[in-house]
């Protein structure tokens, strides 16, 4: 603005491009696999979170009860868990302004969190004066964020269990978009689910599931305007 550079050198500076992760999602009966072997266990209410809403990782931590409407099934996304360098786990804004968001979830997936809010409840008696009380729906042992690290460790071993396809659990979050797409849900609900910035970008990202959507789409079409003998 002084006017004392007359050029900004990073112009000619190449911007490396960055890595593009390989999406992989599991179809109707691998999700169905995964929550079955989650049965019963500590964390299966939040498998079921995932797969149903797309919610980022970091969102799905950061997830608090009184974040859930329980009459009207709404929950409000507006914090999630990162990890910041020298400091440790810690509360930030949701990835981008379209993350703070309110979506809606299911009776099966609110049931399971009722069931986890039961056991929830017998773990912070069991715990005492050990817990640390911070309203999360998905904590650690003790009360506090539940790390990551940790989540994706226990990920992984059910994904061996479940003998599924060594996915990254951020390849829940697509699994949700894809079969989310595939079973007719609006673009327009699936971006607003997801916290996409606007449809474009939804498309973008699961244009793979479209020639499929395609097919449905000209069936649907033939059935409307066939013609009935009479």
């Amino acid at each position: 603005k002084l006017g004392l550079v007359y050029r900004n050198p990073s112009d000619a500076v190449y911007k490396p491009k960055a890595p593009k992760h390989e999406m992989q999602v599991l179809d109707e009966n691998q999700v169905r696999s995964l929550l079955i072997t989650v049965r019963g266990k500590r964390l299966e209410a939040l498998y079921k979170v995932a797969i149903t809403t797309g919610l980022r990782q970091g969102e799905i931590l950061g997830l608090k009860w009184s974040d859930l409407d329980w009459q009207t099934g709404q929950v409000h996304i507006q914090r999630q868990v990162q990890r910041v360098p020298h400091v440790g786990l810690t509360f930030a804004e949701p990835k981008t302004a379209a993350g703070r968001r309110m979506i809606v979830l299911g009776l099966d997936t609110l049931e399971a969190l009722k069931q986890h809010k039961e056991r929830q409840w017998v773990e912070i008696q069991f715990m005492g004066e050990r817990w640390q009380e911070n309203d999360l729906i998905f904590p650690s042992s003790i009360g506090t964020p539940l790390d990551p690290h940790n989540l994706i460790h226990r990920f992984k071993k059910l994904l061996q269990e479940a003998k599924l396809p060594n996915i990254r659990f951020h390849d829940l979050r697509h699994t949700a978009a894809t079969l989310m797409l595939k079973q007719g849900v609006p673009v327009k609900v699936v971006q607003e689910r997801l916290g996409h910035s606007d449809a474009a970008m939804t498309l973008n990202v699961y244009s793979h599931t479209i020639p499929g959507m395609q097919e449905e789409a000209a069936r649907k079409m033939d059935e409307i305007t066939r013609l009935i003998e009479i």
